[in-house]
């Protein structure tokens, strides 16, 4: 282009939108009796003037004004000096990049020249549609002359391409629009704009994007010049984008509902107050129509069926996990059970005639059954029924599993405070985790006591769960006040974390997910502290944020304990942009999160217990410090010991353990 520009026998020049050469050919400039560099930045007018065409630079002007007004291209002529005559043409054009109205002028000799006029034409019209395969066609819209890409393109030969053969070659279900489209633009003489998949010669389809303009000489059409495009690359994209646009969005309703349905459990404290909860968000986050819990009974025995509409399941006094419904398979085979229809829960019993009993008196005719596990063994299952059949895709088997989870969470803190309501300590320890995951090459230990001399609750908690990549996730975290508030926050904020965790598991993300459910659910009032970490066994690397908690203790196996160089951001609630800080941990290293009790009381500020930890950590033996679990008791008697403990000690420990055979993993 730069080459057709510079030599070509034809002037050319673009006009900015303040009416001044941006660019113009030698050629254009020596029409104008100038030089290129002394027009560039002037407008025709000045350029005119300079040299003394004052009569020439008011015709120009006024073409220039009528196309930019009109929008429509302007001819005029121009005598140059030496008797030449010029013919120009005006004509708005678009900046692609930026949508800048510009303005375009062409100059060609005024002599009989055919080859010359039609050299001003295509160039205007590759100006204005681009330049990449390059196609024209009659004044009728058929196609007259030769294009070597396009039949190497789609292997037509040239008889077959030729006329409206072109066509084709797109894809059945684009041909017909396409044929419209380019009937109507001949028939208007107006541009063609088309989008449309082409049949490559080696039976394949790509994504093309045809473009073409009008030839005029006057009001009549000369021909058409037009441009294909690939586009196939930016159309997989946009499919792709539109795809995870699609999945984010998904999954984002899921997260919403997981943690409308993890805040609302979390307010119930008795099973019915749980089948309550569960009902609704049964109907609102699952769209079922009956939804029960199916508990095991005091002595674990036989099953037992609560649902919030008062349906229990036959027979009335309970059944034995052999008994033919999806509940009691669920929890038996321990995995969610999922029937789709009524002929799959046939087969799935074998006809047996409790089956048929249910399909007669009720409408359920689809029915999804998840086991809820605690502490590794199932209490039960939740269980949900539909009145017309339906499919559960794999991401809504996530969803479910996840919901039983919570579920299994709420049933199971519900029993508790059921049972052992007037007794702090229990219901304390029903909520935090009864036993820690087991994850390879990791060890994680935990330690609690309680320092509460009343019947009340604190608010000190921890949690570690491994995540679905492979990781592990820990938090430790601090709830102000005791009694049942300080636990109904700290369930809240804790499963929260947990369904924050299972769809964004970085720790700046999770922290910001609970700053928004903290402001929505908790009171201004209400102060909460934690650390949040996610380690890979694999790497060591350990991912931290810290909403206004205690620094980590690090205590390494040849090297003497740290406290980490992290500053904690503010607690939850109280708006900032969260940090996240990594930092690898070596095998034999440990690190261990705490709670304020384990430095600080009424005599002892937070600054000197922490001065204390480190040195108290320093002095531990060589066999302490490689079990974490032991290093953990070593730290709550050493820095407990000589003060009277008045608040709640909770520490969680992860270590990278030194081992053998490290080149298995």
């Amino acid at each position: 282009m730069r080459t057709l520009l510079t030599d070509a026998p034809i002037g050319f020049a673009l006009l900015g939108p303040d009416d001044a050469f941006g660019s113009i050919n030698p050629r254009m400039a020596a029409v104008f009796g100038s030089t290129p560099e002394r027009c560039l930045g002037r407008t025709p007018g000045q350029v005119l003037e300079e040299a003394g065409d004052t009569a020439g630079a008011s015709a120009q002007v006024a073409c220039l004004t009528g196309a930019r007004e009109g929008g429509r291209a302007v001819r005029g002529r121009h005598r140059t000096p030496d008797g030449r005559v010029w013919d120009l043409t005006w004509f708005p054009v678009e900046d692609p990049t930026d949508g800048g109205e510009h303005i375009a002028l062409i100059a060609a000799r005024d002599v009989d020249d055919d080859g010359a006029r039609r050299g001003e034409q295509r160039l205007r019209a590759l100006l204005q549609a681009g330049n990449q395969i390059v196609w024209s066609a009659g004044p009728a819209g058929e196609i007259r002359e030769d294009c070597p890409q396009w039949r190497t393109l789609t292997g037509q030969d040239l008889d077959s391409y030729l006329g409206h053969g072109w066509l084709d070659a797109l894809h059945p279900e684009d041909r017909p629009r396409v044929e419209r489209a380019w009937e109507d633009a001949v028939l208007d003489v107006t541009p063609f704009d088309a989008l449309f998949r082409v049949r490559t010669r080696v039976g394949g389809h790509h994504h093309y994007r045809a473009r073409a303009h009008p030839i005029m000489d006057g009001t009549e059409t000369v021909e058409w010049v037009g441009t294909l495009i690939d586009v196939t690359t930016e159309r997989e994209a946009d499919e792709l984008r539109q795809r995870l646009n699609q999945q984010l969005s998904e999954a984002a309703m899921r997260t919403a509902r997981l943690q409308k349905a993890t805040s609302d459990l979390a307010e119930a404290l008795t099973a019915d107050e749980v089948v309550q909860a569960m009902a609704e968000i049964g109907r609102s986050g699952v769209g079922a129509d009956h939804t029960s819990l199916v508990l095991f009974d005091r002595d674990r025995l036989r099953l037992r069926m609560l649902s919030a509409d008062g349906r229990q399941g036959p027979p009335e006094r309970g059944f034995d996990l052999d008994y033919p419904d999806i509940a009691a398979k669920a929890v038996a085979d321990r995995t969610p059970c999922l029937v789709s229809g009524p002929a799959e829960l046939r087969a799935l019993f074998d006809g047996a005639p409790e089956v048929e009993a249910l399909i007669e008196r009720t409408r359920e005719r689809a029915w999804v059954a998840l086991p809820m596990m605690t502490a590794g063994r199932p209490i039960g299952a939740l269980r949900f029924s539909f009145d017309a059949q339906r499919e559960v895709a794999d991401e809504e088997r996530v969803f479910l599993e996840a919901l039983a989870g919570q579920c299994a969470l709420a049933i199971g803190r519900a029993i508790v405070y059921e049972r052992e309501h007037g007794t702090a300590e229990e219901l304390q320890r029903s909520l935090l985790p009864e036993a820690l995951p087991e994850v390879r090459g990791v060890r994680l230990a935990a330690y609690y006591r309680s320092g509460s001399q009343h019947v009340q609750v604190g608010g000190d908690w921890y949690d570690a769960f491994p995540l679905p990549d492979g990781r592990v996730a820990g938090v430790l975290g601090d709830v102000m006040g005791k009694g049942i508030p300080a636990a109904a926050g700290m369930s809240r904020i804790r499963n929260a974390l947990r369904a924050l965790a299972f769809s964004m598991p970085e720790p700046a993300d999770v922290l910001t997910g609970l700053d928004r459910m903290f402001t929505a659910t908790e009171g201004m009032d209400q102060v909460t502290t934690l650390v949040y970490f996610v380690l890979d066994p694999v790497t060591g690397q350990l991912d931290l944020s810290n909403a206004g908690h205690l620094p980590p203790l690090v205590v390494a196996g040849n090297a003497g304990p740290s406290l980490l160089d992290t500053e904690p951001d503010t607690p939850l609630g109280v708006s900032s942009d969260r940090g996240h800080h990594k930092f690898f941990v070596q095998p034999g290293n440990t690190v261990a999160l705490y709670s304020d009790g384990l430095v600080e009381n009424r005599k002892r500020s937070v600054d000197a217990g922490l001065d204390e930890l480190v040195r108290k950590a320093a002095e531990a033996r060589p066999d302490v410090v490689g079990d974490p679990q032991q290093m953990l008791e070593y730290l709550v008697e050493s820095m407990l010991k000589g003060y009277e403990q008045d608040d709640d000690v909770t520490l969680l420990a992860v270590q990278l353990p030194v081992i053998d055979s490290v080149s298995e993993r």
